[in-house]
C-alpha cells in the first residue's frame, strides 16, 4: 500500500471541557518527550515516567535529551512547570531467539526483566489507576502493546495502539543475546529479526555521522551493531529530522484519540502497517473459509438428546 506524499501531520485533539492529565510509562523516550510537547502546549498536564539515571547521568544520550527538554522548555515557556512533573519508571527492548535468551541464566535473567517491565509494569500501573478511575466515572488507557481489561461498565475506555517497528524498538534501549549458531546469516537465509535491526541502525548511524552510544558491556565504533558472543545494549540516536518524522504519525494518533468519547479498542497506525493488516485479514479470512468445515464439526450440541 503506498503511502501519499505528505507532509508532518499536526496533532488534532478531540472537544474536551477541561484540561487533561496524561501519564507516560516512557517519558524521556523520543516519543515521550515528543507528545509531552504538544500536551503542554495544549494546556493538559503530563505525568513523565522515566528512570532515575535518566535524570541524571550526564552521559545517557536517552538522559541528555529529557534533561535538555526539561531545562530548555519546561522550565522555560510560560505555565509548562507547574503541570510537569516525573516519577522513576523503566523501559526496554530485547533483541534474540527464544533459544538464544534461554541459552544461560544470563540471558534468560535478560527476558525475565523485560517481562517484568514492559508487561507487568503496565499492569501495575493500570491497577492502580483503575480506582481513581472509576471514582471519576471515566478514563482512557492508550496502550502500544496487547494489554486489555473489562473496564467499559465504568466509563474507561482501551484502546490498544500498533505503531510501526521502528517506533517500539527504536524509541528504547536495546539490548541483544549473544547469538546462536543456527541463527548466524550464514546458517540460515531467512531474515532475522536480530539482522532487521542491526540493519536499520547501521542505517541511522550513517545518515546521523555518527555512531550509536552503547553501554559498559562493550562495543567499538568498528564493531557490528550486535557482536555474535556478547550481550550488548544500546540506544539509539536518531537524527532530528528522521525522528520528528519517525514519531509524527504515532504522535497524530495519540492526540487525535487520547481523551475521544468513543475511540476505537484498537488503532493501527501508519499507512504501511494498515496495509499489512489489511493483507493479514484477507490471509485470516481465506484459512477460515478453507477449513470453516473443520472449525464448525466441533458444534456437537444439535446432536446431544436432550434429557427430560
Amino acid at each position: 500500500m503506498s503511502k501519499p506524499a505528505s507532509t508532518v501531520p499536526r496533532p488534532r485533539f478531540p472537544t474536551h471541557p477541561e484540561p487533561r492529565v496524561w501519564f507516560l510509562s516512557s517519558g524521556a523516550s523520543p516519543i515521550g518527550i515528543a507528545l509531552s510537547r504538544q500536551l503542554l502546549a495544549h494546556g493538559d498536564s503530563v505525568v513523565f515516567g522515566t528512570k532515575s539515571k535518566e535524570v541524571l547521568d550526564p552521559n545517557n544520550l536517552r538522559c541528555i535529551d529529557f534533561t535538555t527538554f526539561w531545562e530548555e522548555e519546561v522550565l522555560v515557556k510560560d505555565g509548562w512547570k507547574g503541570r510537569a512533573k516525573v516519577i522513576s519508571l523503566d523501559g526496554r527492548s530485547v533483541v534474540g531467539s527464544v533459544e538464544e535468551l534461554g541459552a544461560s541464566p544470563r540471558t534468560t535473567a535478560l527476558i525475565r526483566d523485560q517481562f517484568e517491565t514492559n508487561y507487568f509494569g503496565h499492569v501495575n500501573i493500570i491497577k492502580a489507576a483503575l480506582p481513581s478511575m472509576r471514582e471519576r466515572g471515566r478514563g482512557h488507557i492508550l496502550l502500544l502493546t496487547g494489554i486489555t481489561y473489562e473496564i467499559a461498565p465504568f466509563n474507561i475506555r482501551m484502546t490498544i495502539m500498533q505503531p510501526t517497528l521502528e517506533i517500539q524498538v527504536l524509541t528504547n534501549p536495546i539490548t541483544a543475546a549473544p547469538q546462536l549458531a543456527p541463527y548466524t546469516p550464514e546458517a540460515n537465509a531467512a531474515p532475522l529479526f536480530r539482522e532487521i535491526i542491526g540493519g536499520i541502525l547501521d542505517r541511522l548511524d550513517s545518515a546521523a555521522s555518527t555512531t550509536s552510544k552503547v553501554s559498559s558491556a562493550g562495543l567499538s565504533s568498528s564493531a557490528p551493531t550486535f557482536p555474535p558472543d556478547k550481550i550488548v545494549s544500546i540506544y539509539p540516536q536518531l537524527p532530528e529530522m528522521m525522528k520528528e518524522r519517525l514519531l509524527a504519525e504515532t504522535i497524530n494518533a495519540l492526540t487525535a484519540i487520547g481523551g475521544h468519547d468513543n475511540p476505537p479498542a484498537r488503532h493501527i497506525v501508519g499507512h504501511e502497517a494498515v496495509g499489512l493488516v489489511k493483507e493479514k485479514l484477507k490471509t485470516v479470512s481465506e484459512e477460515l473459509e478453507e477449513f470453516v468445515e473443520v472449525s464448525c464439526a466441533v458444534d456437537i450440541d444439535a446432536d446431544i438428546p436432550n434429557p427430560q
